[in-house]
């Protein structure tokens, strides 16, 4: 089974690589907007399951193509979407990156000396190219337009608690003077520099670095020992 991580971060790529798991990039382009009213963990699940249809259609045109190989290699994939993000104690304010210090003090500064929330949102999505390898067989030909079936899949969430410091106007400016937070949820990364603001945390450390390890490597597993099941 080649697994396939559906991700342009380099923090989820760098964690499935410390737990020594081959797999394969795969870039995904898809509209991240939020629904008006949506809640975040709706978001989330809807992002992980978008970032799976789109990996799929694009392996599935590969497929197509008998003379593409750079993905297809195999007769199953095993499809890997995340999501992170962060929220306030109200349980509905997204924390997202930051425009500037402004935007960014401003996130800090409800964080300061709290505790908010980062969930994470991952999918498993196996699909198989036995059925359809079959048909191009014996048509002679690549079969067009068909996508690849999924015969297995399942999205979990995690949830973990972070708590800050008090936070001063010296500390929030000399950390954005670093260069740190422009690219970050919430304007911080818990492995960096930040790690200083960090009192406590309830969870799994990594699903705030963006992807929960243990709990994607029992996705694995389970797909491992899945065949045709289909599971959501």
């Amino acid at each position: 089974m080649n697994i396939i991580l559906a991700s342009g971060s380099p923090r989820r790529r760098e964690l499935l690589t410390r737990a020594q798991v081959d797999f394969t990039i795969m870039g995904v382009d898809i509209n991240e907007t939020p629904y008006d009213d949506e809640h975040p963990k709706d978001y989330i699940q809807r992002m992980v399951a978008a970032k799976a249809a789109a990996a799929v259609s694009q392996i599935s045109l590969e497929f197509a193509d008998n003379n593409s190989h750079s993905i297809i290699d195999g007769e199953s994939f095993l499809i890997l979407t995340a999501d992170t993000i962060g929220v306030l104690p109200d349980g509905k304010t997204v924390l997202v990156k930051p425009t500037d210090f402004k935007h960014a003090q401003s996130m800090w500064q409800q964080m300061s000396d709290s505790t908010h929330q980062v969930w994470t949102a991952v999918q498993a999505t196996l699909v198989s190219t036995s059925s359809l390898d079959k048909q191009r067989k014996v048509a002679g030909r690549p079969i067009n337009n068909e996508p690849l079936p999924v015969v297995w899949q399942k999205q979990i969430i995690e949830s973990t608690e972070v708590s800050f410091v008090p936070l001063t106007r010296a500390m929030m400016e000399g950390y954005w003077d670093s260069g740190e937070p422009a690219d970050k949820a919430g304007g911080y990364g818990i492995q960096g520099l930040a790690a200083a603001w960090v009192t406590r945390i309830n969870g799994s450390y990594t699903n705030v670095v963006g992807l929960p390890l243990a709990q994607t490597l029992a996705l694995i597993d389970a797909a491992r020992n899945s065949t045709s099941a289909e599971e959501v």
